[in-house]
């Protein structure tokens, strides 16, 4: 008997997942600002506990803003569509004053080569 593959997961499933992720971890971060407030109000606390009171909220909001953030930056790679256009490289203007009889024979032939080499590459982009 073949095994069964397993479900598919829901985006919905997903979704929930990534929500109640999300409340936990702001409830927890939230106990954890609840927890340095009460240190902060004792006879020995700091004002670095009071730091960690204002910090607490901001790691616990975390997940959900990351989680915003993909999903805007899912959208936004959705809705564009791939435009592939090749930007026209001008040819290259002759220097003034340089001649083509200075040019010595190894020149000239690595020049050639050269070309060659760009008329392949241009053959195998297309």
């Amino acid at each position: 008997m073949p095994a069964s593959p397993p479900p598919a997961s829901s985006s919905w499933g997903r979704r929930i997942a990534i929500v109640a992720t999300c409340l936990v971890s702001l409830l927890v971060c939230c106990g954890l600002a609840w927890w340095q407030w009460d240190r902060f109000t004792s006879a020995n606390g700091t004002f670095q506990n009071l730091g960690y009171v204002l910090q607490w909220p901001l790691f616990g909001l975390f997940p959900a803003f990351m989680f915003w953030r993909i999903r805007k930056l899912r959208q936004k790679a959705e809705t564009e569509v791939p435009v592939e256009e090749k930007p026209e490289v001008p040819a290259p203007r002759p220097r003034p004053g340089v001649q083509a009889a200075d040019e010595d024979d190894e020149l000239a032939a690595y020049n050639r080569y050269l070309r060659e080499l760009n008329a392949r590459d241009q053959q195998a982009a297309e």
